[in-house]
């Protein structure tokens, strides 16, 4: 249990769910490697710290990307791949619950295009095995799917009695994160769209957003460029993927690819104002669970907090992010932006200890202490449970 579930691990392949679906188409720190020459205060910064960091929380590597203006300003990468090998922009980092909002965006630019439909029931297209029998399933929408509020209780069905899944409540009055509903929302796009989610993430945003390193399914071009992870017993491997593809965890991506995918995102690239609009919506306040009495002071609450599309909307106060973080094994991320100001910022480490390299580094490019409070707090809880 995290203090804050933007992102838990899990992987459920997605190949399976179209068995009945006929488809045509388918040592020393290492120099610092960056996409750019772009040299800021906060750079230079990062830059000294990073070593340091990285050596007092036992990670092996750091990568970071800077979103200015609406565009990738740059990349930098810091640490180790595998022991005696730097990690570099070619690097590939097991982004865990960072898969959930490249499914989101997939999903609402073919909402955009007329393929999909936000508040159409999923059971138009199928009920879960498990929830045949209840007839709340038949009102959840891909809208209450993505903004995480079906009513499922619990992140995985695994962790429900018997190994079921359930629904708790009404669909669309409240939120809990669940991978089980981005199950549900790429399910529901598969089907209605006759194609698998891979294929249509490649259609919807990786051809147009230029990430030709960004992968749901293992691939051959992996070998000898995946970043190894550190658990919490200190031991180094490789990070788990998922065979079959998985709609909310285990994408595998290069600090420039999922970079520009959230810039893209920023400026609403395939969407329209209304779904824009909508992505950025709390559709059920939490900003309790932002702010957990006794651990974050009052004054560094957040204005509002909860789930939009894809994404948590937290609004400082100071800024409105769009944020979502990630944490496997091995592996802490954390990606978000501020649309109206057009900056971002993207983090990957290789490290259970990671949460803190995050925090650290976020008090060093973004100014919003509202923000920087919550993530040092998750890195505190995070400490708690070791």
């Amino acid at each position: 249990m995290s203090l804050i579930q933007w992102g838990v691990p899990m992987k459920y392949g997605f190949t399976a769910a179209l068995s009945a679906v006929s488809l045509a188409a388918c040592g020393p720190m290492p120099e610092t490697q960056t996409t750019s020459s772009i040299a800021t205060p906060q750079r230079a910064a990062l830059d000294a710290a990073a070593p340091g960091l990285l050596a007092e929380n036992d990670v092996p590597s750091l990568a970071v990307g800077w979103i200015e203006d609406g565009e990738l300003a740059w990349t930098a990468v810091y640490g180790e791949r595998a022991p005696g090998e730097a990690a570099s922009d070619e690097t590939l980092y097991n982004i865990a619950s960072l898969t959930k909002p490249l499914v989101a965006e997939t999903i609402l630019r073919l909402v955009a295009s007329g393929k999909l439909d936000l508040d159409t029931p999923l059971a138009t297209q199928f009920v879960d095995r498990d929830l045949t029998e209840d007839p709340r399933a038949q009102k959840i929408t891909l809208r209450d799917a993505l903004s995480h509020r079906t009513g499922v209780p619990e992140n995985w069905r695994d962790r429900m009695e018997g190994g079921t899944l359930r629904l708790d409540w009404e669909p669309g009055t409240r939120a809990h994160y669940s991978g089980e509903n981005y199950v549900m929302a790429a399910r529901y796009a598969m089907m209605a769209t006759q194609t698998r989610l891979d294929h249509l993430a490649h259609q919807q945003l990786f051809e147009p957003a230029g990430m030709d390193d960004t992968f749901f399914i293992p691939d051959d071009s992996w070998d000898g460029r995946v970043a190894m992870v550190r658990g919490k017993d200190g031991s180094l491997r490789l990070p788990d993927n998922s065979p079959q593809g998985s709609a909310a965890d285990d994408v595998h991506t290069t600090i420039g690819d999922y970079t520009r995918f959230v810039a893209a995102a920023m400026r609403g690239d395939g969407l329209t104002p209304a779904l824009v609009e909508a992505r950025g919506t709390i559709y059920d306040d939490q900003t309790a669970m932002a702010c957990p009495e006794g651990i974050i002071p009052p004054d560094k609450c957040p204005r509002a907090s909860g789930y939009g599309l894809g994404w948590m909307v937290y609004d400082s106060g100071q800024n409105r992010f769009l944020v979502h973080n990630g944490k496997d094994w091995g592996e802490r991320t954390i990606a978000l932006f501020e649309p109206e100001k057009r900056y971002g910022l993207v983090v990957f480490t290789s490290g259970a200890n990671g949460r803190q390299v995050i925090a650290d580094v976020l008090r060093l490019l973004i100014d919003d202490e509202p923000l920087t409070t919550l993530v040092q707090a998750e890195a505190m809880f995070e400490k708690s449970e070791r």
